[in-house]
């Protein structure tokens, strides 16, 4: 009897023990939780932990704060690896190590074609290291012997480890002394290639986001008219058989293009990777250049500056000789995890409110460099923009909310084009008043464009940013391009092609995404073609006062023959002019959100005249119609009209996109507009 009591006795401290231990565990892992998850925040330093670098190996460093542990080749500056969370490397093992996480610039000689180069760095350095902090660079130095092999431009990647911080920072420093060849720049960005078993779920926006199929998928898959475009006929994953997949069809627009990334649930713990960019600043072509973001592999971007949507037209290009100086970046990895429930939402929602709090803390105030422009360096231009148009609501002021920003002084709308210095945007509140803080001093002029009015506003005078300086602009005035008053319009003046027909794709060409986003339904595949299947008796015929918005096809493209050629095709607008035509010129003027490698003729009353009475000659190269694009770059042409090209009754206009040999060649119309002569 009391040797079984004695054997009670100890099973029941043990059992205690074992209590005792499973709730250390469990307190652990809940610490865990929340340093490196969704229940607090970790990109500004909650943490106790200490950042510690080991540079014992030649040929690779390690930096570790103690929730994430990245492994870096030295002194190329390769990311071979990134653990956290248990996981061993967040990146994809089986690529080679300058495959995982790297530095890529497309580059070309003027006149020649294109070159592709990681950046390979040849010096390591130490900038700062203590246990709050760790700042290490990787430098390429152009010499003469690279010629031929690498874009000529000093190139520092900079990487920054912090203690709390739940990921880690990247800037990279761009130099050009005197004495460098010239060169054209297409292409500047961050790249990562995630694990392919474990991160299957990607997100772009509260909307878009959705599980993804795997990128053997598309090497088995057909591909279609491009070879970013695949149609997947035999998925690992048969839910995925039948649709289209192409990396542009997650794009985006720079003012919303600043958290993406994947989320791993295959693991017991769900873990999630973000690309987190708080600026805009550093970014080509203003707010609205659109550029890509996450697509399949798993593969993450970071874009800094790319011709997409826009062509050579936004190419970085240098002059023999000529100097420069832009620091890119920082932008923020970001990972994070929660072990209470199996739910995207929870951590897609979680790296929304850590980009908040990066947007907060913009501009850093810990990037060492000398070239990076802290806080207390930059400067604020303050004012209001008024919109007067002297035939719209009786002249009076109107009160938008303009998109006002500071670039590169240039002409009226060049922001658009603009790739090499900073660009700072903000929108104007509902009565026109507008503040732009943090600019990078400089000299700027002042640019604006108003939805709702065509064209562009540019200030008269530069504007000059000194360290800690504030402007006060006072009020301006935009007056929109008019010369009389309207007779009719089609379209709404938003540099977009949103309210016109965009058709229902083939359903054997879906993206399944859009067909549950149909706000969006313009990125799924193949829409170009959908014109020659609606309009396949004869070219599209508007007649105004009778037809609306929704009976305009959003792009005018090539016509496919029988014998799989193309042809050119003429758009028609009717109407009727019920007075007697007045002495003098009318305008038309037309706004397109996008042209592709087009030549548009616009005749008047005559179909067949030639010359015809306007051609903007081959112009545009933004590519949105094959790349899923609602606009590329807007284009405004102020059309003369003399009188005698009109009379009193019925009318017609001509629109003929001349240019035909592919399916991709055209335009999207923003808006057209045609006007009086000028009341005197």
């Amino acid at each position: 009897m009391m040797k079984m009591m004695n054997v009670l006795s100890s099973k029941k401290k043990w059992l205690g023990v074992i209590l005792q231990l499973c709730f250390l565990l469990c307190t652990c892992s809940s610490e865990k939780t929340l340093r490196g998850g969704s229940k607090k925040v970790n990109g500004l330093g909650t943490s106790t932990s200490v950042v510690k670098l080991n540079t014992d190996d030649q040929r690779q460093l390690v930096v570790d704060n103690g929730i994430v542990s990245v492994n870096l080749s030295r002194p190329e500056g390769y990311i071979i690896q990134i653990s956290y969370n248990g996981i061993d490397n967040i990146l994809e093992s089986e690529n080679e190590e300058e495959d995982r996480g790297y530095f890529d610039v497309v580059w070309n000689k003027p006149g020649k074609s294109g070159n592709f180069s990681r950046i390979h760095g040849t010096n390591f350095s130490i900038i700062t290291a203590d246990e709050n902090m760790v700042e290490i660079s990787f430098v390429r130095v152009w010499t003469s012997s690279m010629i031929d092999t690498d874009v000529p431009i000093n190139i520092d990647k900079r990487y920054i480890f912090r203690s709390g911080d739940s990921g880690f920072y990247s800037y990279v420093i761009f130099d050009r002394p005197e004495g460098m060849p010239a060169v054209e720049v297409d292409q500047i960005r961050y790249v990562y290639k995630l694990n392919k078993d474990m991160f299957k779920y990607m997100a772009i926006s509260d909307t878009r986001q959705r599980s993804m199929p795997a990128m053997k998928d598309r090497l088995t898959g057909q591909i279609l008219a491009y070879p970013e475009a695949v149609l997947l006929t035999k998925p690992i994953d048969p839910q995925f058989r039948g649709e289209v997949d192409d990396k542009y069809q997650y794009s985006c627009e720079n003012t919303n293009n600043n958290v993406h990334g994947w989320i791993n649930f295959d693991s017991d713990i769900p873990v999630g990777f973000w690309l987190i960019t708080p600026s805009n600043e550093f970014r080509n072509g203003g707010p609205i250049k659109q550029d890509l973001t996450s697509h399949v592999g798993p593969i993450t971007l970071s874009m800094f500056v790319s011709t997409h949507y826009a062509g050579k037209e936004v190419t970085m290009a240098f002059e023999e000789g000529e100097t420069y100086k832009k620091v890119f970046g920082p932008v923020f990895v970001y990972l994070n995890t929660d072990s209470s429930q199996n739910d995207n939402s929870t951590l897609w929602s979680d790296a929304v409110k850590q980009l908040s709090k990066q947007v907060q803390s913009w501009p850093y105030d810990f990037a060492k460099s000398q070239d990076y422009f802290p806080p207390n360096q930059r400067g604020t231009v303050f004012g209001r923009l008024l919109v007067q148009d002297r035939y719209y609501k009786g002249g009076r002021f109107q009160y938008t909310n303009a998109f006002v920003g500071l670039a590169l002084p240039g002409e009226a709308g060049s922001w658009q084009r603009e790739s090499k210095d900073y660009q700072f945007w903000t929108r104007a509140n509902a009565k026109g008043y507008f503040k732009i803080t943090n600019i990078v001093p400089g000299n700027y002029s002042l640019y604006g464009w108003v939805p709702g009015f065509i064209g562009d506003y540019k200030s008269n005078s530069t504007i000059t940013i000194t360290p800690g300086g504030v402007i006060n602009l006072n009020s301006l005035v935009y007056n929109p391009p008019r010369n009389g008053p309207t007779i009719w319009e089609i379209g709404f003046p938003d540099r977009l092609a949103l309210e016109f027909h965009v058709p229902d794709p083939y359903p054997t060409l879906l993206n399944k995404l859009y067909s549950e986003q149909r706000r969006d339904k313009f990125r799924q595949y193949g829409l170009w073609e959908r014109y020659s299947d609606i309009y396949s008796n004869g070219d599209l015929v508007y007649t105004v006062g009778i037809d609306k918005n929704i009976d305009w096809f959003y792009a005018q493209v090539t016509r496919i023959t029988e014998n799989k050629t193309y042809e050119p095709t003429t758009w028609q607008i009717i109407f009727e002019h019920q007075n007697d035509i007045i002495i003098g010129n009318y305008t038309l003027q037309l706004a397109l959100a996008s042209a592709a490698d087009a030549n548009l003729e616009v005749r008047f009353n005559d179909a067949s005249v030639e010359p015809p009475h306007f051609a903007t000659g081959r112009f545009g190269g933004d590519n949105a119609i094959a790349r899923h694009g609602i606009h590329g770059l807007y284009w405004l042409f102020s059309i003369d009209v003399p009188s005698y090209l009109l009379v009193k009754g019925q009318n017609i206009i001509y629109l003929k996109q001349s240019r035909a040999i592919n399916p991709f060649q055209g335009v999207m119309y923003d808006y057209i507009r045609l006007e009086r002569p000028p009341i005197t």
